[in-house]
């Protein structure tokens, strides 16, 4: 006799949803990245303030806790 089985509510994600969670993390660590390279860029005509390397570093930070990673 075959028994159909249901899938299990902690069995793996599916491809789609693996891939869906890659993708969302993805933007998310590229979002961080913006927001670090922004604090740290150095443009020669202006004067940024020191502190803009710290914001940013910490804001990248921020992103990424908010996102669990």
């Amino acid at each position: 006799m075959t028994q159909n089985h249901s899938p299990e509510p902690d069995a793996a994600p599916g491809p789609e949803a693996r891939l869906s969670r890659l993708e969302a993390q993805v933007a998310t660590l590229a979002e961080a990245i913006r927001a670090l390279a922004r604090g740290l860029e150095d443009i020669p005509s202006e004067d940024v303030p020191p502190e803009e390397g710290a914001r940013g570093a910490r804001l990248a930070h921020e992103i990424l806790l908010s996102q669990g990673l």
